[in-house]
């Protein structure tokens, strides 16, 4: 759960439309942890994880001091890319917005894209399955 600050808003009272990356941010670092790593361990690991796309679709706003949830799934088994799945809700468990980020899996000695490394799709595929 996030709260929306003041400085997140616009003249408007709603949550600036560009906010959301940040907020996407925080589901995607927190769904790596479930995973049993953070993104700073990955990086440590050799592996880099930039951003190819992002996408969202507006359903309602956000306003100052709301709380919002995000809900965050990686609905197909990673390969080359990973796509992280967005949902954000208010307190009120009305759906914001929904989204995807697309990464890719950098080695980091080569700068070249690689495959997952195999430590990071055991405990995908584990998580994965047990969620099913």
């Amino acid at each position: 759960m996030l709260r929306v600050r003041y400085g997140e808003t616009d003249r408007m009272g709603y949550a600036y439309y560009g906010v959301y990356a940040q907020y996407y941010e925080v589901g995607r670092v927190e769904a790596m942890r479930t995973l049993g790593f953070s993104y700073k361990e990955m990086e440590d690991r050799g592996i880099l994880l930039p951003v190819v796309d992002f996408q969202v679709k507006y359903k309602k706003p956000a306003f100052y001091d709301d709380e919002v949830t995000v809900v965050t799934s990686i609905r197909e088994v990673p390969n080359v890319r990973i796509t992280f799945h967005y949902e954000c809700y208010n307190q009120h468990r009305e759906l914001l917005n929904t989204g995807l980020v697309t990464l890719v899996f950098i080695d980091k000695a080569k700068n070249k894209p690689c495959q997952p490394p195999d430590w990071f799709m055991e405990s995908f595929m584990k998580k994965f399955y047990e969620d099913k």
